[in-house]
């Protein structure tokens, strides 16, 4: 979310691209913690589940906005 405040702050399209991209990556992340917390049992496999649709739909939406500012 930060990546993509601050990428909305930017003057040209190929500025607020990359930081889309960044944002995108960070996604990715996030769902890369959230599957070692369910190995590690630290979170439910429906938790995860959740997370892993809202993550599908973000990323959806930044690579919609990568596209447009391509």
């Amino acid at each position: 979310m930060l990546n993509i405040a601050e990428g909305s702050s930017r003057f040209t399209k190929k500025d607020r691209r990359h930081f889309m991209v960044i944002s995108c990556g960070s996604a990715f992340e996030c769902l890369a913690i959230m599957e070692y917390l369910v190995e590690a049992k630290q979170i439910s496999k429906e938790l995860y589940d959740k997370v892993y649709e809202r993550i599908e739909e973000i990323s959806k939406m930044l690579f919609g906005l990568i596209k447009s500012l391509s």
